[in-house]
């Protein structure tokens, strides 16, 4: 069976790759075709567009690049119809996917989307567009099921591929001395991995790590960039930059400072504390603020519907409130104990691993029967 793939981001390519792995295995004529990153590549196939080229951050950054974003959207219809797959599968990725849903909807081609568009923080009424151009959605968040069905809509629930991704970690007990760490505590830098995000929080990590030299901060570099990209950051600085690392990296930390995103999940699945950071673009901020409709902005307090880590969003999110909240968690103290008693919660409500193959199994199934 042929798949076409669509992943935007360093998530929907973790993501897309674990799916592509499980596809393989229940159909071992499977082809590929994607748009996404070097995990997917290296599961075989043929990459059309690497998503570093596809990824624009807040309102008025998909405003400002709309030329862009309209190009990359007419080269990948027409790939998709030129490869005729059997199976779209779409990943995350919703303002650039839910437009290639609706072409590829009317080219009578299985519509699949993985990982469910967030609907459900703003413009609700977009599922009545996802119930008329998508086929089946395979939700990863428990609450959204129910979300869903106040609309009418039936969706699976497949768990969290984060999961998977974990379980099927090893870590590498030469980590340390790989990257010249010392004996100190680690805190765990992830500034995220567009260009915006990076940016905007970066200065102030490096800005916050100069106040802990017990401490040994270490940076999670994003794949699509490289040293270059980082040192006009790190000059006279200690800190370390790792890349493809990011999970040996949390499973050495004590804590870490986190842009939000899916890797505050992934921090909070290995039991690591941390301060949650966001910065946009002003005029973008004003308007989420005005448009979205959740208490929260990190996948963990959201999933728990409470406040189990701290975010600092816009103005709260600088290198004074960081370190304030970093001094929280950093020791034995009330709130890093807090956080790691949530966590343990947070465990129990995600489940077991298998996402990518129980996501397999019924793109398989429902691709038979059409």
């Amino acid at each position: 069976m042929k798949y076409y793939l669509v992943a935007g981001e360093a998530s929907g390519d973790l993501h897309g790759a674990n799916l592509m792995k499980a596809l393989k295995e229940k159909d071992p004529k499977a082809e590929f075709r994607f748009y996404g990153g070097d995990k997917m590549l290296a599961e075989g196939g043929e990459l059309v567009k690497h998503y570093a080229e596809m990824a624009f951050m807040g309102f008025i950054e998909v405003v400002m690049n709309l030329r862009a974003i309209s190009k990359n959207l007419a080269a990948c219809k027409h790939d998709i119809d030129s490869w005729q797959p059997d199976v779209l599968v779409l990943i995350d990725f919703p303002g650039f996917n839910l437009r290639i849903a609706e072409f590829a909807k009317s080219k009578d081609i299985l519509v699949c989307y993985y990982i469910s568009p967030k609907v459900w923080a703003w413009n609700q009424k977009r599922v009545l567009k996802i119930k008329r151009i998508v086929d089946h959605l395979f939700c990863i968040l428990p609450f959204e099921v129910d979300f869903y069905k106040g609309w009418g809509m039936e969706v699976d629930y497949v768990g969290n591929p984060l999961l998977d991704a974990i379980a099927e970690f090893k870590p590498d007990s030469a980590f340390r001395k790989t990257h010249n760490l010392t004996g100190k505590k680690i805190i765990a830098l992830l500034p995220g991995s567009r260009r915006q995000e990076i940016n905007r929080l970066l200065p102030d990590m490096v800005a916050v790590a100069e106040k802990w030299p017990d401490y040994e901060f270490v940076i999670a570099g994003a794949p699509s960039f490289n040293t270059d990209y980082y040192d006009r950051y790190l000059k006279d600085t200690q800190l370390r930059l790792v890349f493809d690392a990011t999970y040996d990296l949390l499973t050495n930390a004590h804590a870490a400072i986190v842009a939000s995103g899916t890797a505050t999940l992934e921090t909070a699945l290995f039991d690591i504390p941390q301060v949650v950071v966001y910065k946009g673009a002003p005029v973008s901020i004003a308007i989420a603020r005005m448009l979205v409709k959740i208490k929260f902005i990190s996948l963990v307090n959201l999933i728990m519907d409470k406040l189990v880590v701290k975010e600092l969003i816009q103005q709260d999110c600088n290198p004074q409130h960081i370190n304030s909240e970093l001094a929280l968690i950093v020791e034995g103290g009330p709130g890093r104990l807090q956080i790691l008693a949530d966590y343990k919660n947070l465990h129990k409500k995600m489940g077991t691993p298998g996402a990518s193959e129980r996501t397999a199994a019924l793109i398989i199934k429902y691709a038979s029967k059409k």
